[in-house]
């Protein structure tokens, strides 16, 4: 069975689907560090030596986004943000079911 075959698999509970939705802005968070990590054109490594921590550590941040069993702080998130050229941006933005 594909990857795609066993996610759409899954995705046909109800719960799975929730906790999938759920977990959707850690997704797009994640999407966008990786995207921003390769238009700088820095490793994992480069990140980390200009967060003044180690490799796996950033490996370990970009990875707890998809888990959902860790947040990262805000402080690590600037952090991250400025080691591939970009600005931290957090808003507050009406939900789907929100008047």
């Amino acid at each position: 069975m594909s990857h795609s075959d066993l996610k759409q698999k899954a995705l046909a509970r109800a719960s799975v689907l929730k906790a999938f939705e759920e977990l959707e802005p850690e997704f797009q968070l994640l999407r966008e560090m990786l995207k921003a990590r390769k238009a700088a054109g820095l490793s994992q490594a480069e990140v980390a030596s200009r967060m003044g921590t180690k490799a796996p550590a950033v490996a370990r941040l970009e990875s707890s986004l998809t888990s959902g069993q860790h947040s990262p702080s805000i402080t690590t998130l600037k952090k991250y943000a400025r080691a591939v050229g970009r600005q931290l941006d957090i808003r507050l933005v009406h939900g789907e079911n929100q008047s």
